[in-house]
């Protein structure tokens, strides 16, 4: 999962070339969603997470995202991919991974969002407020869900098209910067 979540920002924040740059919604997103599971995980502890939680906020440039995510997701170790030097298959094994963390993510939204709302149907239907306990509302919200796991798992090589696309046009930028090659 760990390079999965380095990969999922817009630039990578490990990198010194880019602790300077501008961070996004979009990386900010990804800091919420990693501190979460880390508190559902029971990593953190609830002052931990608000804490975290609330110094993502004034993230300004990838260099913030170090300090709040350093002890949750690891670094990266000598053995990881140079992607300068990854081959089609590489890319494949890393685009691969990078889909089944995409169908893990839809299955958990559906598990989620489906004992949550159905939770909230089954404390509420008997309470003789008016509800109807014969109309299943989460039945909407179940099938929204579940329509995206099915989509997600159906787009199997579609996904893996895209972010092997994505990864060569990385490779490739990488590879054009000056001090490419390093001999």
């Amino acid at each position: 999962m760990e390079q999965e979540v380095w990969s999922s920002f817009t630039h990578d924040p490990r990198d010194r070339r880019y602790t300077g740059i501008r961070a996004s919604d979009q990386d900010r997103a990804i800091v919420l969603q990693v501190l979460g599971e880390a508190y559902a995980d029971g990593r953190l502890d609830r002052d931990e997470y608000d804490d975290r939680s609330a110094r993502v906020g004034s993230v300004r440039v990838l260099g913030d995202v170090n300090p709040l995510l350093s002890d949750l997701v690891a670094a990266r170790v000598s053995g990881d991919l140079d992607l300068r030097r990854a081959s089609r298959t590489d890319l494949e094994v890393i685009a691969e991974r990078h889909f089944r963390f995409k169908r893990r993510e839809a299955a958990f939204s559906f598990l989620g969002a489906s004992l949550i709302t159905t939770a909230i149907w089954f404390a509420t239907c008997w309470g003789g407020d008016g509800f109807d306990p014969y109309f299943f509302w989460p039945g909407f919200v179940i099938a929204i869900t579940l329509l995206n796991l099915v989509r997600t798992a159906a787009s199997h090589a579609e996904i893996v098209d895209t972010e092997v696309r994505r990864l060569e046009r990385k490779r490739d930028k990488e590879q054009r910067r000056p001090g490419w090659p390093p001999w």
